[in-house]
């Protein structure tokens, strides 16, 4: 059966659905910005906000991803770390519920959370508490976690943290699996470049970036930059949202087209275009049509507030993937 291991900050998402941009203006949050905020400053948006209609799941860009392949089918695991607390215990049976193997260790720290308050016009502000999950240490990582799984997809956002990432990524090549790795933010890419450089050249095979993260890593624009970036992994995608995606694997190169849905909440979309690319690898696809259903996956997360859907959407998109593979 096919394995994927996932590799990021263990956090929980406070989905928080606001009646306008008050709450925004009263904390100073820039509307669409991801602002990471210490332990008192999150408690002082959830105490305002108490009242609110909210939706809490497990979190963070590469737990979204592996959810989504879990929802596909494949066998899955997560590392991250969590706090002795409700919301960590939330995290692991979050994960548990959904089929995912935790690899969780714990920390004195609150487990981490991500508040994301929705405006009316479906924009997404996220101020973000990492607590425990940025308390994974490199010490944490043995070689015999990766013992079962095929694939290894870490996000970017745990760059901060060079040993760790270092030591993951070459524990996970010394076991035999393929490496993916989500570029995440490109002000992390921008602080980072040398860095995320050296262990994609060293350790990845599939390398996930937006335009603006391609960008700047390569200091070219859109297709320049993309084919500046393919140069330095074996499959290089760049997602440039309504324009679809580019895929490239040494001298073959495609465009990927978006699937037409109902869009109100682009949160995960990239997670879950991530999730969709590797379960075609998976499969064996062809790496344009592991774009399609990349498309596909985070296509229809935008139908919903938040990373993760409900049973009738996984079903809607498990039937597309099927028209994909017997194309």
């Amino acid at each position: 059966m096919n394995s994927v291991l996932g590799m990021g900050n263990a956090l929980v998402d406070v989905m928080t659905k606001l009646d306008g941009d008050k709450t925004l203006r009263d904390f100073k949050l820039p509307k669409g910005s991801m602002q990471l905020v210490n332990k008192e400053f999150s408690n002082r948006i959830l105490a305002s906000t108490l009242g609110l209609k909210k939706h809490q799941s497990s979190g963070g860009s590469a737990a979204n991803t592996i959810h989504g392949l879990a929802h596909l089918g494949m066998k899955t695991g997560f590392i991250g770390k969590i706090g002795h607390d409700n919301l960590g215990r939330f995290f692991e049976q979050d994960m548990k519920q959904n089929g995912i193997k935790p690899v969780l260790f714990h920390d004195l720290e609150e487990t981490g959370r991500s508040i994301a308050l929705v405006t009316p016009d479906s924009e997404r502000t996220f101020a973000t508490f990492l607590g425990a999950s940025i308390a994974l240490q490199e010490e944490d990582i043995s070689s015999d976690i990766f013992t079962g799984f095929q694939h290894f997809h870490v996000e970017g956002y745990l760059v901060q943290n060079k040993k760790l990432i270092r030591k993951a990524l070459r524990l996970a090549k010394s076991n035999g699996l393929i490496v993916s790795f989500d570029m995440a933010s490109y002000n992390v890419v921008a602080e980072n470049v040398e860095f995320i450089e050296g262990i994609i050249k060293e350790y990845v095979d599939v390398v996930f970036a937006n335009e603006h993260e391609a960008e700047v890593f390569t200091a070219k624009k859109s297709k320049e930059a993309f084919r500046e970036l393919s140069k330095h992994c074996e499959i290089a995608v760049m997602k440039m949202g309504m324009n679809g995606s580019l895929v490239r694997r040494g001298n073959e190169e495609h465009e990927v087209g978006i699937v037409e849905v109902n869009t109100i909440d682009t949160t995960g979309a990239g997670d879950l275009y991530a999730a969709g690319f590797i379960y075609g690898l998976c499969k064996d696809l062809p790496i344009d049509r592991c774009g399609h259903v990349g498309a596909i996956c985070s296509a229809y997360v935008t139908e919903v507030i938040g990373a993760k859907m409900d049973a009738g959407r996984w079903e809607i998109i498990r039937q597309k993937i099927m028209e994909v593979i017997s194309a």
